[in-house]
């Protein structure tokens, strides 16, 4: 993982993103924020897990959806199971050590 300071890459709204093998950040303080960094690599261990591109296309798919479900572009990006599973994690800082493969796949039905 590498983590890279390009306060432009990142869209209005959001403090960082991960693309593998990189999380890019918008701010320089959330290299030293654990949760934040935390959340960001669980999301490259689940693009790992899929290929990389087939994460992007499930990942736009399911927000897709989720938008036509919720009619929320907020609520529809929070309840994308790959954030679902990030933010229900992001805390825990040894998540990844104990994360079975493909456990974004318990986060996926619909609510």
């Amino acid at each position: 993982m590498f983590l890279i300071v390009a306060k432009y890459l990142i869209p209005k709204g959001y403090r960082g993103m991960a693309v593998f093998p990189f999380v890019v950040l918008k701010y320089d303080f959330d290299k030293n924020n654990p949760v934040f960094v935390n959340h960001e690599k669980i999301h490259l261990r689940q693009q790992l897990e899929l290929l990389v591109l087939p994460f992007y296309f499930f990942y736009v798919l399911e927000y897709l959806i989720r938008l036509l479900q919720y009619k929320n572009k907020d609520l529809a990006y929070r309840n994308i199971s790959f954030e679902r599973e990030a933010y229900a994690n992001e805390t825990d800082l040894n998540y990844l050590k104990k994360r079975s493969y493909f456990r974004v796949f318990k986060y996926i039905t619909l609510k």
